[in-house]
């Protein structure tokens, strides 16, 4: 099944909903930087929070990027969306070490760790792009998320993520979800969404249920009801090439790029998000220099 994911509304019109299945672009993040099992977990959050936040924008050409700085073993997590929701991201440390909070339960918040900030850069095609910023609470992402939106945004939110890790260390399910309050919404529709997030538990076990994104929305918004407004596949995609590489290599500098030619050997660039190599010849390598 590919990964896709539904927005829509509560039959009430308060409150806004998306959920996600993730399964296979987080699969693809962990092939591509041979995550170990905690890595796999932080990242694979990481990347179903911005699918979903870069959905949401719905701004033709635009981008989303998460960054989550912890100070913990992980380093930087990195993600970027674009408006329809493809992510790709990378880890600084991508090999960090097993923690459990207990036996089959991976610490996720101990691995990305709370002494530092989750990011927003929204370029919204714009002269600027907006940036939000706020200290992090749990290191588990999904809290970070919903603390987000309520202190930069000033959007009551509740964001749940999840991503099982098999016993030969695939993912086994990945997703989540997100709902916001819209303005004015009443108490009783609060109450009940509240009651909908308390009776459906954690995302994990309903990913592993079988419940599928609709179905999620509807035990979250129980009593309130969902309209479904539109369905997008998404996927991990890159949009690295070798025209943008080669501009990366020309911002070097004139003096790197002739120590690096002077080597006489090809040069390799990889790209940070995917597993792609771009080599560079010593005669590529003059033809940039001429165009500088």
């Amino acid at each position: 099944m590919n990964d896709y994911l539904v927005r829509g509304m509560s039959m009430d019109g308060f409150v806004k909903v998306v959920a996600i299945r993730s399964t296979e672009l987080v699969s693809r993040a962990a092939q591509i930087h041979r995550t170990t099992p905690n890595a796999t977990a932080a990242l694979g959050r990481a990347l179903t929070a911005a699918s979903m936040m870069g959905n949401m924008q719905k701004v033709e050409n635009g981008s989303m990027t998460l960054q989550i700085r912890g100070g913990g073993p992980i380093g930087t997590i990195t993600c970027v969306s674009d408006a329809a929701g493809n992510v790709r991201g990378c880890v600084t440390e991508p090999q960090v070490p097993l923690v459990e909070k207990f036996p089959g339960k991976l610490d996720v918040g101990a691995t990305v760790g709370t002494d530092g900030t989750l990011t927003v850069i929204r370029d919204l095609q714009m002269k600027e792009p907006y940036i939000g910023s706020t200290e992090l609470v749990s290191g588990e992402i999904g809290d970070d998320v919903t603390a987000y939106f309520a202190q930069s945004e000033q959007t009551p939110t509740a964001c749940a993520l999840g991503v099982l890790i098999d016993r030969d260390q695939s993912v086994k399910v990945a997703g989540g979800y997100l709902v916001q309050l819209l303005p004015g919404a009443p108490d009783e529709t609060i109450d009940a969404l509240e009651e909908g997030i308390r009776r459906s538990g954690a995302v994990t076990k309903m990913l592993e249920a079988g419940l599928t994104p609709e179905d999620i929305l509807g035990q979250v918004c129980g009593a309130l009801g969902v309209v479904f407004l539109e369905t997008q596949e998404v996927s991990y995609k890159c949009y690295c090439s070798r025209s943008r590489v080669e501009s990366a290599l020309i911002s070097l500098g004139r003096a790197e790029l002739e120590d690096i030619q002077a080597e006489g050997k090809s040069f390799p660039v990889e790209c940070q998000f995917c597993d792609t190599v771009y080599e560079f010849t010593p005669a590529d390598l003059k033809e940039i220099l001429n165009k500088i």
